[in-house]
């Protein structure tokens, strides 16, 4: 049998690599966990090959052709070989790490704070940190599977997923939402006030800007990223009277047209 297709890891991979293929199929088949009849024979072939390809000169000499065996030390005690690992015939195993997502707004993801969360029917509280990113990894130690026989607890992995919002539109770190504009504030430009997540800003309007624009505040995204305002110039959807000949006497007068290549 082959040790590094039983740890499913390539042949060069490095001792951190073969440890942690090790620990996840340890939790996997361990006798006290998996009650399936093949699990403990598993374990015991996971258990060799780790044992094997942990210890360097072990290792050098399996990675000699002349020197491998068809099958490993069949005559081997197991109990005997992994007594002093597991401590008794399999010995404790520290619970397995958990993760779980972590459905947050826009506003929860940018001003954190404390949640109180209910994870397979036990309650934990969270610390959110402000201006948290979508993808993020909140750890809680000890606060993962349990563990039997003295063992430590695993950890608990929350991973941050920021739920669609009907303004903001999140892009890594970075927020983008329509800044609505009147014709003579995108013209002559303006200061405006915008809502973000992070309460009320300025946003300084150049003269001149078109729809499409995108204007920048700095720092007020997530994670330290930016936030986006995109001009939507808007008009009146009716017109009053001196509105009319206002916007009429405008288009007598201007030579404006967008349409005309420059």
């Amino acid at each position: 049998m082959d040790f590094y297709e039983i740890l499913g890891v390539s042949r060069d991979a490095s001792p951190e690599e073969i440890q942690r293929a090790y620990r996840k199929l340890a939790r996997t088949y361990h006798p006290d966990i998996n009650k399936d009849p093949v699990a403990e024979d598993r374990f015991k072939q996971i258990s060799e090959a780790y044992q094997v390809l942990s210890d360097p000169e072990r290792r050098r000499e399996y990675d000699t052709p002349a020197a491998r065996q068809p099958e490993w030390a069949s005559d081997v005690d197991l109990d005997d070989l992994f007594g002093g690992v597991f401590g008794r015939r399999w010995g404790p195993m520290p619970g397995a790490d958990q993760e779980v997502e972590l459905p947050l707004t826009v506003e929860e993801a940018y001003r954190g704070g404390r949640r109180p969360l209910k994870i397979d029917g036990r309650s934990v509280e969270v610390t959110i940190p402000p201006g948290v990113a979508d993808g993020r990894r909140i750890r809680l130690a000890g606060q993962g599977g349990r563990a039997g026989g003295g063992a430590k607890p695993g950890d608990l992995f929350l991973v941050v997923r920021i739920v669609p919002h009907p303004r903001y539109q999140v892009k890594g770190r970075d927020l983008y939402v329509r800044l609505p504009l009147t014709p003579w504030e995108a013209a002559l430009g303006a200061s405006v006030a915008l809502d973000t997540p992070g309460g009320e800003a300025k946003v300084q309007v150049p003269p001149g800007t078109s729809s499409g624009r995108k204007l920048r505040l700095r720092g007020r995204g997530l994670s330290g990223g930016d936030l986006y305002a995109e001009a939507r110039i808007m008009v009146p959807p009716t017109l009053s009277g001196e509105e009319r000949r206002l916007f009429e006497r405008l288009a007598a007068t201007s030579d404006f047209d967008p349409r005309r290549r420059r």
